[in-house]
């Protein structure tokens, strides 16, 4: 799978979650490092939108900025997520196609915890009429 990565800073959590993606068998599509967030939040999610990527991954201090930055473009369904399961269930019920997180509070263990359960977790097709309504 291709998967958008983009941030605005780099950190060791960034670095980890680069090694990630690759390590669990997919192709980086880099969408910008060090750059400003509402940059990168929308490049990740123009190549999500676009099909040339099928997820993506953004963060920023807070992990705000660049979900609102994604989730400006159509077909964009970034959901900030702090925890595992709220990254599970973001896939599941609200067919999320961006992961993104906020550097200030997501620990290198962390991001771990929060990519393999996205990664992990598929739609619901019980919740396509209500995915649809976002569009």
């Amino acid at each position: 799978m291709r998967i958008a990565f983009g941030t605005d800073e780099r950190t060791a959590v960034t670095e980890r979650v680069e090694d990630l993606i690759g390590s669990r068998g997919h192709l980086l599509v880099d969408a910008g490092q060090g750059e400003p967030w509402p940059d990168v939040g929308r490049r990740v999610g123009e190549l999500v939108a676009s099909g040339e990527c099928e997820l993506g991954v953004v963060c920023c201090f807070t992990g705000t900025g660049v979900s609102i930055a994604a989730n400006k473009v159509p077909g964009v369904r970034a959901a900030l997520c702090t925890d595992a399961a709220t990254a599970r269930g973001a896939r599941r019920w609200n067919d999320a196609n961006v992961l993104a997180f906020g550097l200030r509070l997501t620990t290198v263990t962390l991001v771990e915890e929060l990519l393999d359960a996205f990664l992990a977790a598929e739609a619901e097709p019980s919740e396509a009429a209500n995915v649809a309504k976002l569009d």
